[in-house]
């Protein structure tokens, strides 16, 4: 299409796009590396840049030629140059305003409305209503409404009975502080989400990607459903640095959505499988997706430890995606498809060079340097490394790539930027906490129930949040009431182990003074459940870090923030809108709708593994508690995948499928008694074998 046939039908000139995002992704290589700029300076330049080009790339007239379309051209010019606008104008308007003792200027009232207007525009072209509507009511929350108004509107006061901040204070802390729009979450999106992003780019543009589906494939190609391997192994290697997992569908489903096709797998358990495996890509270290970074910056958790404790409960969701694999395999009676193309030693030894980079990634990151120069220098090993194969990276090659990562950035930070207003709104008025107080009165202080609410809330929010999103605001909300009750546990299990603190006594003493003489001894779990229950709420926390280690607090701090990541996944395939399944039924061509279902099916251990990390030591245990936990966990998630799918390859009748569900319970449930996990074993092998010698009347062959 031509730049006067864009024109016309209310796109942008490709130029103009091209130029636009290879100028913010070279201006942002800047700011991360060279640039002592103020961080809320390259922040209000990140929006402007990004929400330019968002404009751009996703006009106001999607269909449509001739006047109307024009018409529509030129409204989207004018709001991307508005929006740079913004950006340079809070630059040179600072100073001035503080000047004049934070009093806003009629300019500083335009500008202002002009980037929250804008920012709600820019999400609602991005992500649809949802994230405005949520802004909306947020700052209608904050805001003091003129007594006018809430003359004509009564109920007003009681719904939104916060009402504490002038309009001026509002605007001011969301575009002018670094409160707002321009604050944390538009920090941590300019630096360490934009340098992963790009990383991942500059790795796709490389035949980066290329290379790991191949070397998956030289892995998995000789066994039964090989090709459903590749896409689980594939999938989980490449999303962890896409930082999207529809990209990352995108990237290797069109190698191993076909390969699996034609292998004998149906095209909707193809596309499942992929969406499935692409979704839990952002679960694997060493990146996740700039998952891990985010993540130390809200916790204060340093990233070798966050990446850490995540790899194992990683590969449990792999493994339970690959068990539905097998089991498929088994049932369709498929056969391996053979030796590949290539023998293993010859694609390592064509695509070696693409290990460099990851590798020196995690090195640099390991010997102490941040994440965003550690990025910066793997983006540079990339280029160099790519010289080392059949394809060199030149000056095409880099072009590309730089603007592909900018594009793909643009909706993400626009999306980031906005969501600092509701974040700030979320501080500044205390919802946090009293969101986390009703979650836990709603659940009546059970863990289960509160990761129940918890998974629904972040469902809801998936389906207009990107996932990173989506764990920023769930975090801010829910992660202080999982916490605390992951520690409630751990404080009843220390007080019953015979644990005290001069806290706790006191404590007890204004409550249930003939509780006091039992601390210090060993007791039974009842009676330390009751001391624990006559300690004040706001004393709580406060004994719980009297009574436990600090490495346990830290332990159960990362808990519930990866909780929380993991729930915020389950948006991408789950309907009725899970985009990564419905990118995967694309290629496959099958039905979008009943390839959710089945991709989510296939995502269970999204729900399972977060049980885990919740109530056993797979997170805030020793080394060997959590691999206690972990070799359990391998085998109950094949009883799961077993009962989900009607048996483990050949469906059995219903008795067997009572010893699959007894099995899983057995070894997933956290009871804490070996005895029962051996019985679990035991289960999980008669309902594995039992079938062959017993098959009985029912026994269903397919």
């Amino acid at each position: 299409m031509t730049g006067e046939d864009r024109a016309t039908s209310g796109q942008a000139p490709g130029w103009m796009i091209s130029g636009l995002g290879l100028a913010a992704a070279l201006s942002h290589l800047y700011f991360n590396t060279l640039s002592n700029l103020p961080d809320l300076w390259v922040a209000a330049l990140h929006f402007g840049l990004f929400g330019a080009l968002c404009f751009l790339t996703q006009p106001l007239m999607t269909t449509g030629s001739g006047l109307a379309a024009r018409a529509g051209f030129v409204i989207d010019l004018f709001l991307a140059v508005l929006v740079l606008a913004c950006a340079v104008y809070l630059i040179f308007a600072e100073d001035a305003l503080y000047a004049r003792g934070v009093k806003l200027s009629t300019l500083d009232w335009i500008f202002a409305v002009s980037a929250v207007l804008l920012a709600i525009e820019l999400t609602r072209r991005t992500t649809g209503w949802i994230v405005p509507i949520l802004i909306i009511l947020s700052l209608s929350y904050v805001v003091k409404w003129d007594p006018a108004i809430a003359d004509h509107l009564p109920n007003l006061p009681s719904i939104f009975d916060f009402g504490g901040l002038s309009m001026e204070t509002v605007l001011y802390r969301a575009y002018f502080s670094s409160d707002g729009m321009f604050g944390t979450i538009a920090i941590i999106s300019w630096s360490y989400v934009f340098m992963f992003i790009l990383f991942g780019a500059f790795l796709v543009r490389s035949g980066a990607g290329d290379f790991i589906v191949g070397l998956a494939q030289t892995a998995a190609g000789r066994t039964t459903g090989g090709p459903g391997f590749v896409a689980v192994m594939s999938s989980g290697m490449m999303g962890s640095v896409s930082g999207s997992a529809i990209a990352n569908t995108v990237a290797t489903g069109v190698i191993t959505i076909p390969l699996m096709r034609k292998s004998g797998f149906s095209p909707r358990f193809a596309a499942g499988v992929e969406a499935a495996a692409s979704t839990g890509g952002q679960l694997m270290p060493p990146v996740m997706g700039a998952g891990a970074f985010i993540m130390a910056n809200f916790t204060g958790v340093s990233y070798l430890t966050i990446i850490a404790a995540a790899l194992l409960p990683a590969i449990l969701y792999f493994l339970s995606v690959a068990y539905f694999v097998r089991i498929e395999a088994v049932r369709l009676g498929l056969k391996p498809t053979g030796a590949p193309d290539k023998p293993q030693w010859r694609s390592l030894a064509e695509g070696w060079p693409f290990l460099l980079p990851l590798a020196a990634l995690v090195g640099f990151l390991m010997i102490g340097y941040t994440p965003v120069f550690a990025a910066a220098i793997a983006i540079g090993i990339v280029i160099a490394a790519s010289w080392l194969t059949p394809h060199p990276m030149g000056v095409q090659a880099i072009r590309e790539a730089l603007e592909s990562g900018a594009k793909t950035m643009a909706g993400t930070a626009v999306l980031l930027v906005a969501i600092g207003i509701v974040v700030n709104v979320i501080g500044t008025t205390g919802v946090g906490n009293t969101f986390s107080l009703m979650i836990t009165n709603w659940a009546g202080g059970n863990l289960l129930v509160t990761l129940a609410l918890v998974a629904i809330a972040s469902l809801i929010l998936g389906m207009g949040l990107p996932v990173t999103a989506a764990y920023v605001v769930l975090a801010t909300l829910a992660a202080p009431a999982i916490q605390n009750l992951i520690l409630d546990h751990q404080v009843v299990t220390a007080i019953a182990n015979g644990a005290t603190s001069d806290i706790l006594q006191a404590s007890l003493m204004l409550t249930a003074p003939d509780l006091a003489n039992l601390l210090g001894t060993p007791m039974t779990f009842d009676q330390a459940t009751q001391i624990a229950a006559a300690v004040p709420a706001d004393f709580s926390r406060t004994v719980a870090e009297s009574l436990l280690p600090a490495a346990l607090l830290t332990g159960t701090l990362l808990a519930a923030h990866l909780i929380i990541f993991w729930l915020s996944q389950d948006s991408n395939v789950t309907p009725p809108v899970c985009l990564t399944a419905f990118a995967a039924a694309g290629i496959a061509g099958s039905r979008p709708m009943e390839t959710g279902l089945t991709a989510w099916k296939h995502a269970k251990g999204l729900y399972i593994v977060p049980v885990l990390m919740a109530y056993t030591p797979l997170i805030w245990g020793s080394t060997w508690e959590s691999v206690l936990v972990f070799l359990p966990a391998i085998v109950g998630l094949a009883a799961a995948a077993g009962l989900l799918q009607g048996g483990f390859g050949h469906r059995v009748s219903v008795p067997w499928l009572v010893l699959y569900l007894l099995a899983a319970a057995a070894l997933l449930w956290p009871h804490g008694y070996w005895a029962l996990t051996v019985l679990g074993l035991i289960l999980f092998a008669a309902a594995l074998y039992g079938p062959q010698f017993f098959p009985g009347p029912k026994r269903l062959e397919t």
